[in-house]
């Protein structure tokens, strides 16, 4: 029997050995799928944690296109 882990286990253990670090920081973040060859990364509507600036926040309220910034 194999003593490597996987992934996963590998992951939560690095997420969750800070001193103050809880479970929910090993929590999923992304889900990953793959459509005729095209991968596609969408960042969980749970997550606790998001990139870009937060709701509510008027610079996540702005659509305006790359160019123009």
């Amino acid at each position: 029997m194999s003593d490597e882990k996987s992934f996963e286990e590998n992951r939560h253990d690095q997420l969750t050995s800070a001193p103050k670090a809880t479970e929910e920081d090993a929590a999923p973040r992304f889900d990953v799928s793959e459509h005729g060859g095209i991968t596609r990364i969408d960042v969980r509507d749970d997550a606790a944690v998001r990139p870009g600036p937060g709701q509510g926040d008027p610079a996540a309220e702005k659509d305006t296109p790359i160019t123009e910034q």
